[in-house]
């Protein structure tokens, strides 16, 4: 791997987590992602299901989790199974972990080839009462494909009918909602790389210098400093395009007098960065630009210091709306009439700023956690508000990552230049 693997110690911490959730004489298994194809004999670049990494760092296709904690015979209460490397293997996709790697990454003791899950698998179904399968339950998730997973919910199933089921990802989402500090200095390297990437590209970028060779300049820092590349797809978008939330064909010239939205991050370890930053193509903002990035920026602020422990990311969201209300009244956008006339269901504010203000990071982009109950110290959230004027071919939107605290957040992204006057010395 180019990234630094973290300890052993803490997947052992994140297993044993889990067993205390789960119920007793239980099994759970995990899958690894698949490799998915192209066209031809082409593939995808593989991503590990990031369940299973949590729990033993292994990041290797055609992976088995099995984990059964109460199991009578010791030996199998957590048994890892990895594809067995051969010569041709080695020869045509190279290096695959060995059982000691393997143990050692992970902290696993019994680690078996593949051939041997079905055996060791009979007999831990023998011996268990309830299993947890996994699936993707995102609130967002679109899955229209059949995972590994799903695959073998449904062999499961069919070849143990008579077991007690049960879903184990409402049981992830509310583990990997909270990060171990470990996991937060994942995060730190994540965004530290990803400032590294800003900085170079506010020295980088005059008017006509197009969308993708600012893409490149990012992708080129990230990947020297030990980074896959970007976290998602990057949203490099100046002019009008900024108005469209999701742009990523950055395919246009910069345009003297526009301002530039890139809405990047680096991942590093499979952690994840999240920035938006706006910065004026020429260097030097204009008085109505320069009014509209603070406005953003106070929300910002602001929202940092409402999203605390204990509070509902409902509610929080539904706050930061009536603090855009105020600045969108300040710039003239919406009146109080406005405001007066207002459908409840889609507020006035909403016209300028129609997106959410924060999600859960980490290795997910938009990972997982509660997003009903209350918010805990170990969280990380991005938070991300920003004003969108199509009609003035102008859009603003910052993003920084923070850890929630017991007595209010860090910043991970608190070195990364942001203040307006900053970015134009910086520019310049």
């Amino acid at each position: 791997m180019k990234y630094q693997p973290l300890s052993a110690s803490l997947y052992q911490k994140n297993r044993q987590k889990l067993a205390e959730k789960l119920g007793k004489n239980s099994v759970a298994i995990f899958n690894s992602n698949d490799i998915l194809p192209t066209n031809a004999d082409g593939t995808m670049k593989f991503r590990q299901n990031n369940d299973l990494f949590y729990l033993c760092g292994i990041d290797q296709e055609e992976t088995i989790l099995l984990l059964a904690p109460d199991c009578p015979n010791p030996k199998f209460r957590e048994v890892l199974f990895l594809r067995e490397t051969n010569e041709h293997i080695a020869i045509w996709e190279g290096h695959k972990y060995t059982k000691e790697e393997a143990k050692l990454t992970s902290g696993i003791d019994n680690i078996q080839w593949l051939d041997a899950f079905d055996q060791i698998f009979n007999t831990v179904m023998a011996l268990s009462q309830r299993v947890y399968l996994n699936t993707n339950e995102h609130l967002r998730a679109g899955v229209v494909v059949q995972t590994r997973d799903a695959r073998f919910i449904q062999s499961c199933r069919e070849r143990y009918p008579l077991h007690q089921y049960d879903r184990v990802a409402p049981i992830m989402h509310e583990l990997r909602g909270v990060k171990e500090q470990e996991e937060i200095d994942q995060l730190q390297i994540a965004c530290d790389i990803t400032e590294k990437g800003f900085r170079r590209i506010l020295k980088f970028v005059k008017p006509g210098v197009t969308e993708y060779e600012i893409e490149a300049e990012y992708l080129h820092e990230f990947v020297r400093n030990r980074s896959k590349g970007f976290a998602y797809e990057p949203i490099i978008a100046s002019g009008s395009a900024a108005c469209v939330l999701h742009y990523i064909e950055n395919k246009k010239a910069c345009q003297d007098g526009e301002l530039l939205l890139m809405d990047v991050g680096a991942e590093y370890g499979n952690y994840n960065a999240d920035m938006t930053r706006t910065i004026p193509v020429n260097g030097k903002f204009t008085d109505r630009q320069k009014a509209v990035y603070n406005a953003v920026l106070r929300v910002q602020r602001e929202a940092m210091k409402i999203l605390l422990p204990g509070t509902n990311i409902q509610d929080y969201h539904r706050e930061v709306g009536l603090i855009m209300q105020a600045e969108l009244v300040g710039l003239g956008l919406i009146d109080r009439t406005d405001i007066k006339n207002q459908d409840p269901e889609w507020p006035a504010y909403k016209k300028y700023f129609m997106h959410g203000t924060s999600h859960h990071l980490g290795l997910d982009v938009h990972d997982v956690g509660t997003m009903y109950g209350p918010i805990t110290p170990g969280m990380v959230f991005t938070v991300e508000p920003g004003i969108y004027i199509q009609e003035e071919g102008l859009g603003v939107r910052l993003e920084n990552n923070i850890v929630i605290q017991s007595n209010g957040y860090f910043d991970l992204m608190r070195n990364i230049p942001i203040e307006a006057d900053e970015i134009e010395d910086l520019m310049n």
